[in-house]
Order: structure tokens, then sequence, then C-alpha cells
């Protein structure tokens, strides 16, 4: 009998937890926060409605390429629209003229769709007559709203340059900019750049199936390269350039550069001689 009635005991516990676990309305839901590991950049409130700009890696925008992850927040009750159709306009306000700068579309992510992605790259940072600011338009709900906010935009703090805007000898201006990598290593290193041309003071598209060649130098260490780069060609997937970057150290690189276009044209940058140690196109690093 005492078998039989502990047998009904463990019975009736295991459907008391079956049911807790179950995916009934009485369960509780706690939701990820998906930017947890993020650093939130910018927090703009208008509208009843809080914009959220977050990077992975940096805690404030610098000149150069910034990924950043934007979210909505209705204040009313603190949830994030899913979905939210966002678009931006950054705009250096300069004591002469006003321009924008190289972006994409934001888009939602494929982890949660409640953030958007998307990049800018700055050219140039701001100073004390000078300064960014990004328009954000926005719909939720069947509505559409604007905002415009001020934003800081710094030099990176180690002082290396990422991001070049130059005149070609086509009488173009370029804008071209170091994606990855992010964090060097003594190795062989995936090496990402972007290219953009200025159309107007408000346009920079892509350019395509252009190449960036490459040769990475030590200044402090005789000027000495290394083996096995491999120049930036046009990737169609990623609408960016991929080369190899070889480092055998660490140390301040400089990594001069030269641009070509389609027909091998060469529009910046000099070969590495004895007589010319840099080339005048270049991206910095130090590790």
């Amino acid at each position: 009998m005492k078998t039989i009635k502990l047998v009904l005991v463990v019975f009736i516990v295991a459907v008391g937890f079956t049911s807790c676990s179950s995916d009934g309305d009485d369960t509780p839901k706690f939701e990820e926060n998906p930017m947890a590991n993020f650093n939130l950049v910018a927090n703009i409130e208008a509208n009843g409605h809080s914009l959220e700009l977050y990077s992975e890696g940096k805690t404030g925008f610098t000149t150069g390429y910034n990924e950043i992850f934007v979210r909505v927040k209705n204040n009313a009750d603190n949830s994030y629209f899913a979905n939210p159709d966002i678009s931006w306009s950054p705009v250096m306000h300069m004591m002469s003229m006003n321009h924008s700068c190289p972006k994409s579309d934001l888009s939602i992510t494929d982890d949660n769709n409640t953030v958007a992605k998307g990049y800018i790259i700055f050219q140039m940072p701001g100073n004390a007559d000078e300064y960014w600011d990004v328009t954000l338009t926005y719909g939720v709900n069947g509505e559409e709203f604007s905002l415009t906010e001020t934003i800081e935009v710094t030099a990176p703090a180690d002082g290396k340059q990422t991001v070049s805007s130059f005149m070609g000898t086509d009488d173009v201006r370029y804008v071209l900019a170091m994606v990855e990598p992010k964090d060097p290593e003594v190795a062989v290193n995936d090496m990402t750049a972007m290219l953009f041309k200025m159309e107007s003071m408000m346009s920079f598209p892509l350019v395509e199936n252009y190449t960036v060649t490459l040769d990475p130098r030590m200044p402090g260490m005789g000027n000495h390269s290394s083996p096995n780069n491999e120049d930036l060609t046009y990737d169609a997937a990623t609408k960016s350039y991929k080369g190899k970057l070889s480092l055998t150290m660490t140390g301040y690189w400089k990594l001069n550069l030269k641009l070509l276009n389609g027909t091998g044209e060469v529009l910046k940058g000099e070969d590495i001689t004895d007589e010319n140690e840099a080339s005048s196109l270049y991206f910095e690093l130090e590790f």
C-alpha cells in the first residue's frame, strides 16, 4: 500500500511540473535583452519614444567606420516596437558649408525584430564651431515621426587614421574606410575596407570593382614589410573590399595603399621605395 501511495505522489508531482513548464498563458515570459553586451552611445527622447543607439565595441561616435544598432522604445510601458521602419541622415555643419557622409540603410536584424542595424562613416570629427547631427525618421503603428539630434564625433582615442577623404587624379572625391581588422593579431589577418565617391554634398554611393593595393610597413623598424599580403578587391556579396594583411610583430604599422580604378589607373597613392618611405594614402594601426 505504501508503495502504491508513493507512486501516486510521484505521478502527481510530475504532472504538476509538466503543467508549470507548459506554454500556457499563466507562464511568465522573460525577454532577454539583445543589447546587454553593447554600449549605449546615444539615447534620444521625443514623441513619447526613446531612440536608443548602440555600438558593439565603441563608447561613442568616432571618425571612420561606425556600426550602429537602433531600437525604438515606447516610454509609456518600456516595450520596444517590432520591425520599426527607420531611416537616418547624418549632416556635418561646417562654418562655410554642410555635408553628409557615407552610410548604409538601416535593416532589421535576423536575431531580434526590435533591432535595426547599419553603419555611418564619419570623415572628420566635430569641434567647438562645427558639429554633426543626425536626423532619424521612423514609423511605428502606422504613424511617422522625425527628430534631429546633435551628436559628438571624435577622433579615435589612439589617434590612428582609419579613414581617408581625398581627391583622385580623375577629379573625383573619394572616401576610403577600414572596417577590419578591429583586433589585429600577429598573423595573416582578414582585411576589409569600404570605398565611396562624393556624388554631391549629401550623396556618397559605393564604388565597385576597383582595387586597393596594400604594402604594410613598420616605420620604427627600418620600414620593413611583411610576406603574404593580398591586395583588396571588391566583394559583391558584402559590398566591400577584401584582402589579407600580414602582421609579423606587435607595434605601430602604416598600411600604405594605392587606389586603382577598373582599368588599373592609379587614382591615389604611391609605391614604397628607398626614396619614398610612405604613400599619401594609408591607414594606421598599433597593437
